[in-house]
C-alpha cells in the first residue's frame, strides 16, 4: 500500500484509540471524559466505584442528594471549603472540572445505592437516637432530623447522613466547630452546643442508621 493509502486506515485506528482511551482517561481536564468515567477511573480511589467508600476517611457518596454534591463540588473548586482534606484532595481534583462535569458527577453518585456500614453498640445507638430526633433540648441544641430528614436521607441543602461514616462525621463536626472551613451552614452555631461525647454518639447512630426507618 502506498502512504496515501494508508492514511485512512491511520484516521479509523487514532479514531478508535482515542475512544478507548476516553473509556479509561483520568483527565480531569477533558470535558469529553464522561462522568461516569471519572467516577470510575478517579473518584473510586477513595469513595469507592459504588460510591460506599470503605475508609472512614472519606465520605460515603452513594444516595446522597444531587444538589449538595454539586455545591460541595463547586465550593472545592472556588476554594471556599477549606478543611485540611478539602484542600488536600479535592482542591485538585476539582480545578478543571467544568460545571456540566460537575453535575454529571453528582447525579452518577445519587443515582448509586447505599449499602449497610458497621454496626455500633447498643448504648450509642441508644444515645444518639434521642439526639438526632430530639436534639440536646438541656443546651437548646436542635435535632439533626428537622434539617436532615427523618430518614436521614437529606432534604434540600441539608446532606443524607445515613450509613456514613463515625469517624468522618466526627471530624466534620469539628471542622464545624473549630475552624472556618466550611462556611455557609447553620452547623457552626450547633455544633458549639454539643461536646465530643454527644457527637460520637450521633455519629455512630447514623452510621448504623436503622434500615426500617
Amino acid at each position: 500500500m502506498t502512504r496515501t493509502s494508508w492514511l485512512p486506515v491511520l484516521a479509523v485506528l487514532a479514531a478508535v484509540s482515542g475512544c478507548a482511551n476516553l473509556e479509561r482517561s483520568r483527565d480531569l481536564a477533558n470535558p469529553a471524559v464522561s462522568p461516569a468515567v471519572t467516577a470510575v477511573q478517579v473518584c473510586s480511589n477513595c469513595h469507592g466505584v459504588d460510591g460506599n467508600s470503605v475508609s472512614p476517611n472519606f465520605p460515603r457518596l452513594a444516595g446522597q442528594i444531587p444538589g449538595y454534591l454539586v455545591s460541595q463540588l463547586e465550593n472545592f473548586r472556588s476554594h471556599q471549603r477549606s478543611d485540611p482534606p478539602g484542600f488536600e484532595y479535592m482542591w485538585g481534583i476539582s480545578h478543571h472540572l467544568t460545571d456540566a462535569q460537575i453535575a454529571g458527577l453528582a447525579e452518577y453518585f445519587a443515582q448509586q445505592k447505599p449499602t449497610a456500614n458497621a454496626p455500633v453498640n447498643a448504648a450509642t445507638m441508644a444515645a444518639g437516637k434521642l439526639i438526632f430526633e430530639n436534639g440536646v433540648p438541656a443546651k437548646e441544641a436542635a435535632p439533626c432530623m428537622a434539617c436532615h430528614g427523618p430518614g436521614a436521607q437529606g432534604m434540600g441543602p441539608f446532606p443524607r447522613l445515613a450509613g456514613q461514616h463515625q469517624d468522618y462525621l466526627v471530624k466534620q463536626l469539628h471542622v464545624f466547630q473549630e475552624t472556618e472551613g466550611r462556611p455557609g451552614t447553620p452547623m457552626k452555631q450547633i455544633t458549639h452546643l454539643l461536646s465530643d461525647e454527644e457527637m460520637q454518639a450521633v455519629a455512630g447512630y447514623l452510621q448504623a442508621f436503622p434500615k426500617d426507618q
